[in-house]
C-alpha cells in the first residue's frame, strides 16, 4: 500500500511508559475498510492499562497501541474498502465500533455479539488500538456519521453506546420513569442523557463530589444527592442501608408505585453505592451493574430477593445501539458537546493522558472527556 503515508501510533510498551512509534498499515480484506483516524477520546480503561498494566485478565505483554473511542474518515485511496464492501466509500465520516465478534457463535447468533467469547477488541491486550493514522476494521462496525454531527460526536459514540446498551437495551426504559445513576462521571453522565432521551420523569444523580453533580444538573439531571460520611465503627452495609433512607426522605420517592425508582444504574463501580441501589429501587424494579470496580461485593440479597429486582449486568454495547446512539445525537435528543472538555493534538497524546489520569488540567479546569487529533 505504497501510497500510504506513515502510520505513527501512540504505543504503550510498560506501565508509564508510552511512545510513538511507526506501525504497517493493514491492508483491508474483501468485507473490511481502512479508516484515517481523526478523533480518538480517552477512556478510564485506557488510563488504567497505562497505570497498572492490565485490567483483570487483560494483561500487557507486549506493546499496544492505545484507543479505542474513535472517529475518521475512510481513507481516500487506492484499496481502501474492500472488495465485498457496499455501504461505504472513499471519504465517509464514520464513527468506529471497536470490537469485532467471530459472527458464528451461539451468543452472535442469537443478537448478544457482546458476549462473543473470542471478541477482537481495540486497546485490549494483545489487540492494538486505534490511536495511529490508521485502523482497519470490519466495514459493518464504520457507522456512517449523518451530515449535522462532528467527528467529536463520532468519537463520542462509543460511550454513549455503553450508556444506549445499559439503559435502552439492557433495562428497556421507557417514557415517564424515573431513574437514578451512581457515578456522574462520562458513562454515567451518556446514561443519564439516554434516559432523559427517553422521555424520562426524574433523573437523579448520585455522586460524592459535588462539582460532579453540579455538572449533571447543569447537563440532564433533574435531581442529585451528595451522600454523607459514614458514622464512627458503623458497617458498610448499616451507612448504605441509612444512606438510602436519607436520600428517599430528601428527594420525596417511595417504595414502590407512582414516583418510586423504575431503574437504578451503577456507573461507579464502588460497593456502597451497589448497596444504596438495591435499597432505594422500586419492589419489581430493575438495576443494571455497567461500572467496574471491585470484583467481590457484598449485597443485601434478601432485599433483592422480597423486593423480586431485576438485577442484571451491562457489558460494552450490542446491536442496535451504535445506530441508535447516532440517532439520538442526530435528532437533537442528545448534546454531547459539554462533556468535550480538553482537546489536545496527537504530539501531545502523552498530556492527554496524564491530564487524564489527574482528572483536571495545570488550568485547574475538571476534564470529563478529552480528545486526542488524528496525525497531521
Amino acid at each position: 500500500m505504497s501510497d500510504l503515508k506513515d502510520n505513527k501510533s501512540f504505543v504503550l510498551r510498560a506501565i508509564e511508559d508510552v511512545a510513538f512509534e511507526e506501525r504497517p498499515v493493514e491492508e483491508p480484506g474483501p468485507d473490511e475498510a481502512l479508516i484515517a483516524v481523526r478523533k480518538t477520546g480517552i477512556c478510564g480503561s485506557d488510563v488504567h492499562f497505562l497505570v497498572h498494566g492490565r485490567i483483570g485478565d487483560f494483561i500487557v505483554e507486549s506493546p499496544m497501541v492505545l484507543g479505542h473511542e474513535s472517529s475518521g474518515v475512510v481513507y481516500k485511496g487506492r484499496r481502501s474498502v474492500g472488495s465485498k464492501v457496499k455501504t461505504l466509500k472513499p471519504g465517509d465520516r464514520v464513527a468506529l465500533e471497536p470490537g469485532a465478534s467471530c459472527r458464528v457463535c451461539d451468543a452472535c447468533k442469537s443478537g448478544r455479539y457482546e458476549l462473543c467469547p473470542e471478541m477482537v477488541f481495540a486497546a485490549t491486550p494483545p489487540k492494538d488500538g486505534t490511536l495511529g493514522r490508521y485502523y482497519r476494521l470490519p466495514a459493518d462496525l464504520a457507522y456512517r456519521l449523518p451530515d449535522n454531527l462532528s467527528l467529536e460526536d463520532g468519537a463520542m459514540m462509543e460511550p454513549l453506546s455503553v450508556g444506549v446498551h445499559a439503559v435502552a437495551n439492557i433495562a428497556a426504559f421507557r417514557a415517564n420513569q424515573t431513574i437514578a445513576v451512581f457515578g456522574a462521571g462520562p458513562v454515567g453522565l451518556l446514561c443519564m442523557a439516554v434516559a432523559k432521551a427517553l422521555g424520562a420523569k426524574r433523573v437523579i444523580a448520585i455522586d460524592i463530589s459535588q462539582p460532579r453533580l453540579d455538572f449533571a444538573k447543569s447537563y440532564v439531571a433533574t435531581d442529585t444527592y451528595l451522600p454523607g460520611k459514614p458514622s464512627e465503627g458503623e458497617s458498610q452495609i448499616a451507612y448504605s442501608k441509612r444512606t438510602a433512607a436519607e436520600m428517599a426522605a430528601a428527594l420525596g420517592f417511595p417504595e414502590r408505585g407512582v414516583g418510586a425508582i423504575d431503574l437504578v444504574v451503577d456507573a461507579s463501580g464502588a460497593a456502597t453505592c451497589i448497596q444504596i441501589g438495591v435499597y432505594i429501587v422500586k419492589h419489581g424494579g430493575t438495576f443494571v451493574q455497567v461500572g467496574m470496580g471491585n470484583a467481590e461485593v457484598t449485597i443485601p440479597v434478601t432485599v433483592l430477593l422480597v423486593k423480586e429486582v431485576n438485577f442484571k449486568g451491562s457489558f460494552r454495547y450490542g446491536p442496535g445501539d451504535y445506530p441508535l446512539a447516532i440517532d439520538l445525537v442526530s435528532q437533537g435528543r442528545i448534546d454531547l458537546k459539554p462533556l468535550v472538555t480538553h482537546r489536545f493534538a496527537f504530539e501531545d497524546a502523552g498530556l492527554a493522558f496524564q491530564t487524564t489520569k489527574k482528572g483536571r488540567s495545570d488550568d485547574g479546569k475538571s476534564v470529563i472527556k478529552a480528545i486526542i487529533s488524528g496525525p497531521e
